[in-house]
């Protein structure tokens, strides 16, 4: 008799487990759906990325290509090569920059021209775009050698 007893009592804790396993597998799913679901949603029209990534970049331009046209010729580079090359590197940067805020961030129409020995001016483009939103700016200032 014990043995019945025991054979009913581990066939109530199997079904028991097999529920619970099942619950979590739902509760898995249902977060996952959640999640997913999240993704898909339209993107936010009063989202200000556009405007505030526009703003940083206009903010981090100049003194950015100013520090590495200075890098690139303390390597050796003149000075128009080395302003044009930073200000590669600087655009590179920025598209990356924009990937990881999910805006797109390019400098198009760049110039440089070398005003005399020591003045470099910078003139371009910056188009700043998240899919809902763009943002042209006319960028232009100057580099010292």
């Amino acid at each position: 008799m014990r043995s019945t007893s025991m054979e009913r009592s581990e066939g109530g804790q199997m079904l028991l487990a097999t529920g619970v396993v099942l619950l979590m597998s739902l509760l898995s799913m249902a977060i996952f759906g959640v999640k997913v679901a999240g993704l898909t949603l339209p993107h936010d029209p009063a989202s200000d990325d556009v405007i505030v990534t526009t703003e940083e970049v206009l903010e981090i331009l100049e003194p950015l290509t100013q520090a590495r046209t200075e890098l690139w010729m303390e390597g050796g580079l003149e000075g128009l090569e080395a302003a044009e090359l930073a200000l590669e590197t600087v655009h590179d940067d920025l598209l990356h920059h924009g990937e990881i805020r999910g805006v797109e961030v390019k400098l198009t129409d760049l110039a440089v021209v070398q005003i005399d020995d020591t003045t470099l001016s910078v003139t371009g483009e910056l188009g700043v775009s998240d899919g809902e939103a763009m943002l042209s700016f006319d960028v232009d200032f100057t580099v010292t050698l």
